[in-house]
């Protein structure tokens, strides 16, 4: 009686819940042929408007924060050596980190370079599960970090070395307790869901400013940066692994009568092994970058290295730097990966005592016999590299028959493409730029991720960064066109010839680990200080995550959809056009998402070479000591930035989107 009772209310909510998701679906049909007849109508009838009223940000719309933010700039200033809340909280925490790093620096040079040496491959050997199986990982310990000594950069390393290891230990920490927040709390995982994707489309240099203004320039801004900024991997992954965690495993624990910290220590921990492995890899990848970005603001080792190449134009001593950087992402990356990729018996007793032992010997050698590293064990590769460069671009900067040069193409480059799509932005009314953005978020995602791309280009204008961020809205578009063309044309041909795939991997692990600052040198030395290098530079630098992207994309798609396309008698293009791309269009939409957050990082150090605009605004408040102009130009980054992120990415509500964790 009460089960014939109690099932007609469940049957007569599930029809209701499915014409609602129908009626959905309906509504999302007709919005898409709507969207598509009505942007080519906006697109032909914005111009005309635009001839007819004046564009820019009304005046009355807009609030001038920069006097305020200026003045409580100037009281922070002020108030650093008085008032309590720097005195007993803010100044521990600065003399705790400027501290730490000096301990963990001096404990690297007292060692010496063959306790260094021992110790990195001991532990990468460990990680590896000993034996044979981790004699790899050693061997990549061993010849990477002895490769930072052989380039003369064995004292820079080591301060580096120093912040990165402090880094990513307390962004770790930082990631694994908000990881387990939201792993196991829906709660927390909302909460933490739309702080993750604003601090996934936030441009490094945009964390430095605020931690500049409050600790001011030295190790403490470049530590605490650092961990903020490369937590969020570890925030993901670690949620992402509890929650994907074997209910049967978990049901059988439970009935057990095991308690739930229990079932966390034993169960999902446990299973979760491989994505906080993961976390920790990319973690790992994002602080080497952000201690790089800090050394604008005085962190000092290979990140300045590099940065002073920035200002002289050396690319020789950059790249140099910048190689050295690598070869100890290559380090933590395969040593991490191994750790992660174990499957075998834990490791005995026996390899434990020979792993210790074996750094053991390592630091007695390094405390009694040398501490830097031998000068008559260094190569100098600055010279050749640099006069390399200085022959390349004497061949091909100007009268180049026919071609003109990269001066000349630079010139043409920013008179016929960049000044006409900044004009035209410029020149459009702001409601009408708008529309047309909530028109174009709308077709690709939800109503929501509409209303969020408007609100945040919307506050653009509210800002006072209106123009500004149209100028540079205007880069980013031209730098996603250009990195989207290669990279969509180069992971489909990756995705389809096998040997192409192999010879690209190694060169695009090497291109994702260089330093963002590595890639202006040289097209600076091109084309020359302005928007056309920072575009460049940018497209370069976004390449390898697209190129990856989308040949994985490409690659998943179904092999009997491609043989039956194949017996249709579909040709090449035919199965690409038609098969793979749009059955790859989640991962394609991902790559192209991926695409503006790294042209967006890299337009906005474009600053630093003349790229302008919202970047300028940043390097000019952390270099000149205006914290309210540059505060308010990396608002402007990240509302910028929000808004591309709605126009690359759908939502999760749309049924085009991609899992996003």
């Amino acid at each position: 009686m009460s089960t014939t009772t109690s099932l007609p209310p469940v049957d007569s909510e599930r029809p209701r819940a499915r014409s609602g998701a129908t009626a959905s679906r309906h509504a999302r049909r007709l919005a898409k042929p709507t969207a598509r007849v009505v942007l080519p109508i906006l697109a032909v009838l914005l111009p005309t408007v635009s001839l007819l009223v004046d564009g820019g940000w009304p005046q009355t719309l807009r609030l001038d924060l920069a006097p305020a933010l200026d003045s409580f700039a100037d009281w922070v200033v002020d108030n650093r050596d008085s008032h309590p809340v720097f005195l007993y909280f803010l100044l521990h925490l600065s003399n705790a980190a400027t501290d730490s790093v000096a301990w963990v620096r001096d404990l690297l040079t007292s060692v010496g370079w063959p306790g260094v040496l021992a110790v990195a491959t001991a532990l990468a050997w460990y990680a590896g599960g000993a034996g044979r199986g981790g004699s790899g990982p050693a061997l990549v310990a061993l010849g990477s970090l002895a490769g930072c000594g052989f380039l003369g950069l064995w004292e820079q390393a080591t301060e580096t070395l120093a912040l990165m290891l402090l880094s990513v230990a307390a962004a770790s920490v930082l990631g694994l307790l908000l990881g387990l927040a939201g792993g196991l709390s829906d709660t927390a995982q909302r909460v933490l869901r739309p702080m993750l994707d604003t601090m996934q489309v936030l441009p490094a240099f945009a964390y430095l400013l605020p931690l500049v203004l409050i600790f001011g320039i030295g190790t403490p801004s470049a530590l605490i940066t650092t961990v903020i900024y490369a937590a969020p991997p570890m925030v993901r992954m670690t949620a992402l692994g509890l929650r994907g965690a074997d209910p049967s495993v978990l049901e059988a624990s439970r009935s057990l009568g095991s308690s739930p910290w229990q079932r966390l220590w034993t169960a999902r921990l446990p299973m979760a092994r491989p994505q906080l492995f993961l976390g920790l890899n990319q973690t790992i990848m994002m602080a080497l970058s952000m201690v790089v970005i800090a050394s604008v603001v005085g962190a000092g080792g290979l990140g300045e290295s590099v940065y002073q190449a920035l200002k002289t134009r050396d690319f020789g001593q950059g790249f140099t730097a910048g190689l050295a950087i690598v070869l100890i992402a290559v380090w933590l990356d395969r040593t991490t990966a191994a750790a992660g990729a174990r499957t075998g018996p834990r490791v005995g007793r026996r390899d434990t005592c020979i792993a210790l032992v074996m750094a053991a010997v390592g630091v007695l050698a390094g405390t009694r016999l040398a501490s830097g590293w031998p000068d008559g064990l260094t190569v100098d590769i600055t010279a050749p590299l640099n006069s390399a460069v200085d022959r390349l671009v004497g061949s091909v900067y100007q009268d180049v028959p026919v071609l003109g040069g990269t001066s000349a193409w630079a010139g043409n480059f920013t008179s016929w493409v960049l000044n006409p799509l900044d004009s035209g932005l410029q020149a459009l009314p702001w409601w009408a730029l708008l529309a047309l953005v909530g028109a174009v978020a709308w077709l690709i995602g939800t109503w929501r991720g509409a209303l969020t791309a408007v609100l945040a280009l919307a506050c653009t204008g509210v800002l006072g960064v209106w123009g500004k961020s149209l100028y540079t809205l205007s880069q980013v578009l031209v730098a996603v066109a250009l990195t989207l063309l290669l990279g969509f044309a180069i992971g489909t041909l990756a995705a389809r010839i096998r040997t192409v795939e192999r010879m690209l991997r190694p060169v695009l692990d090497g291109m994702q680990t260089l330093p963002q600052f590595i890639y202006l040198i040289p097209v600076v030395q091109l084309f020359n200080a302005g928007r056309a290098a920072a575009i460049t530079a940018a497209a370069v630098y976004a390449l390898p995550a697209v190129v990856r992207i989308t040949t994985q994309g490409l690659k998943q798609v179904s092999p009997a959809t491609m043989e039956v396309s194949r017996s249709l008698g579909a040709t090449t293009w035919q199965q690409i056009r038609d098969v793979q791309w749009p059955l790859a269009r989640p991962a394609l939409l991902v790559a192209a998402n991926q695409g503006v957050v790294l042209v967006l990082a890299v337009v906005v150090i474009g600053g630093l070479v003349g790229g302008g605009a919202l970047g300028f605004d940043v390097v000019k408040g952390l270099t000149a000591g205006e914290l309210g102009t540059g505060l308010i130009a990396g608002a402007g980054i990240v509302c910028l930035g929000l808004a591309l992120d709605k126009l690359t990415q759908p939502s999760a509500g749309s049924p085009s989107a991609p899992a996003r964790h």
